[in-house]
């Protein structure tokens, strides 16, 4: 039995390390503009803004983007599936 501990530790450990690279690598992956390009993309009918800040920051705030919707950034999964893929999504938060 504690042979077989030693075997799955390491594996165990190496599983976690890779998984790390692939959920930051795909963080890198995500393509950035900047406010320029977005402000030249507004109005585009295949764009969706999503305001991502925390809901104190938004409700406060007296700078939104016209048309953003507002999104809870930790509720991710529950929400992303309710916007269409073939669309452009920009998140933004200050």
């Amino acid at each position: 039995m504690m042979k077989k501990s030693y075997i799955a530790l390491p594996i165990l450990v190496v599983f976690l390390f890779l998984a790390g690279l692939a959920i930051s690598s795909s963080a890198a992956d995500v393509p950035r503009i900047t406010k320029d390009e977005l402000r030249g993309m507004l109005g585009n009918p295949d764009l969706i803004v999503i305001d991502v800040r925390t809901e104190k920051e938004w409700i406060k705030s007296d700078k939104k983007i016209s048309g953003a919707t507002w999104e809870e950034a930790d509720e991710f999964s529950s929400w992303a599936a309710k916007y269409p893929k073939d669309k452009t999504i920009v998140l933004y938060c200050s």
